[in-house]
């Protein structure tokens, strides 16, 4: 088909043309509502930006974007799998080595995530998403399986680190990649994607259950290698999910490059032609034109950049060009500064509860004199169920009228704070249980739509350098957390406490973003 070859240049309707056609889902072209307001970002950009939304919307949601569907979830799922890894081998790992400061595993943990975040989000806008997208799995994988022979603390915490650098790219690479191949009408399924975050933690306590629950050493016992081999059974079969899923993406799946990262970087023939390719395995036929990206150019030619000079061109992005362009108007600096915060108060504030949930758990449930492991990993799974439905409410209120992503996100962070400050209250366990069940659930719709709303409002040529300053704001504060936990005594209510102010103020902050994502497409 001659959609796979070259672009005929001399075929396909003008851009002014194409802008009043109606798609073949009978949506008119919602991707001139777009979520930046004309004038946030260079103008012909912004132009052909428009042009290549009109072409998605055209060939609209297909088999192509149901298959990017699958595998960028693999993506969210190991974003939540593995720092509930981290978390559930916490115990086991600290009587095994016994170390004087076991919060350091979280702090590797924590110190990997954000190398990851910076390195892989920075690099996905310089040299392209595809092959960021294709190894974070694969390193996240092999160095899970690797950690499991740890003949000590520094080494199990030396694998932590390197698989997390693995898994900080997972988020700010996969939510650009699926992003910029959506129709705008479709944008909202960023938002369901959560649900595999929710299942993830699901799937890992299932497996932690009974490796865990019994082939791990008491507290108050000498223990060996020989009688604690649970965690490192559970992070075999953590290691060999990542490994199988790196495998279904490089193998079985083809990603494409996203056509606006090439349009971004001058190569407007490369973003027809996939275009086309992405139409032809939707079984339909695109318009586009390569004429129709030219006619947005100042003079209405394009420069092909030959390969010596395209090598060069990333050679010289290796600065600030991709961060101040984040901060290029009064608007949009007040955008990404927020957002910022507002993934930073949340970096903090969620580890610091929820890395230590189970021995809150435990020991809380020790003194209501139901603290057992059956108890323990019980209350942990219905927890972590709840998860589900959230991110799926979570889909469906950012599209109700009014309310959108900003107020979804605004209301479940709010929430997930209160339902924080209620658990104090607890007098049981089963009322214990109740809040934290209420607080899951609020903050999986919180983290559907943060997910959903964050790469929406960043322009496609630096959302690979936005994801990754908010992704980096989020585990610079998370590294506080060990720190904070090494010190502070975690037997009273102040971690709570200061988790719940966090998520209050992180959820009045959302109110004060000045861009709404609902009904627009991202450019």
């Amino acid at each position: 088909m001659a959609a796979t070859d070259r672009v005929d240049v001399s075929k396909g309707a003008t851009s002014r043309q194409r802008t009043n056609t109606k798609s073949s889902h009978g949506d008119t072209a919602r991707d001139e509502d777009a979520v930046l307001p004309r004038g946030t970002i260079d103008p012909v950009y912004e132009a052909k930006a428009r042009v290549l939304n009109h072409a998605i919307q055209e060939i609209g949601m297909g088999w192509y974007q149901w298959q990017l569907f699958t595998v960028v979830g693999f993506g969210w799922a190991n974003d939540n799998l593995w720092p509930i890894v981290t978390s559930l081998i916490f115990t086991p790992i600290a009587n095994e080595f016994l170390p004087s400061r076991p919060p350091l595993l979280s702090l590797a943990q924590n110190i990997g995530l954000l190398a990851g975040a910076m390195f892989w989000g920075f690099g996905c806008d310089i040299f392209g998403r595809r092959w960021a997208f294709n190894l974070t799995l694969g390193v996240t994988g092999v160095f899970g399986l690797i950690a499991a022979a740890s003949p000590n603390f520094a080494a199990i915490g030396i694998f932590a680190a390197l698989w997390s650098f693995g898994v900080g790219g997972n988020l700010p690479v996969d939510s650009a990649v699926f992003l910029e191949f959506l129709p705008g009408s479709h944008q909202y399924l960023l938002t369901v994607l959560s649900m595999d975050w929710a299942i993830a933690q699901v799937v890992a306590i299932l497996i932690a259950w009974p490796l865990l629950g019994n082939l791990t050493c008491q507290e108050d016992t000498t223990c060996t290698r020989a009688e604690n081999r649970g965690w490192r059974y559970f992070v075999i079969v953590m290691g060999t999910i990542s490994m199988l899923e790196f495998i279904v993406r490089f193998c079985y799946f083809t990603v494409y490059e996203s056509p606006k990262f090439l349009m971004g970087k001058g190569r407007d023939e490369e973003a027809v032609r996939i275009v086309h390719e992405v139409a032809r395995r939707n079984g339909k036929e695109s318009r586009l034109s390569l004429a129709d990206l030219q006619a947005c150019d100042p003079d209405g030619t394009f420069t092909q950049v030959n390969t010596g000079a395209a090598i060069k061109n990333r050679l010289s992005q290796l600065n600030l060009t991709h961060v101040r362009s984040l901060f290029n108007t009064r608007k949009l600096a007040w955008s990404t500064a927020l957002i910022m915060l507002v993934w930073a108060f949340i970096g903090l504030g969620y580890p610091l509860y929820n890395a230590f949930l189970p021995y809150i758990q435990a020991t809380r449930g020790a003194k209501f004199g139901d603290g057992s492991t059956y108890l323990t990993y019980r209350n942990s799974l219905i927890i972590a169920v709840l998860g589900i439905p959230g991110a799926l409410i979570g889909a469906v209120l950012v599209e109700v009228p009014r309310l959108g992503r900003r107020g979804t996100l605004a209301i479940s962070t709010i929430l997930t704070g209160v339902f924080l400050y209620c658990s104090t209250t607890a007098l049981t366990s089963s009322e214990l249980l109740g809040w934290n069940c209420a607080f899951n659930f609020c903050s999986n719709v919180m983290y559907a739509v943060l997910y959903a709303y964050t790469p929406e409002i960043f322009p496609t040529k630096d959302r690979g350098t936005g994801n990754a300053l908010t992704a980096s704001a989020n585990r610079v504060f998370g590294i506080m957390a060990p720190i904070i936990a090494m010190f502070a005594n975690l037997e009273t209510a102040a971690p709570v406490y200061t988790s719940g102010a966090l998520f209050i103020t992180a959820g009045i902050l959302v109110l004060l973003l000045p861009f709404e994502s609902q009904g627009s497409a991202s450019l």
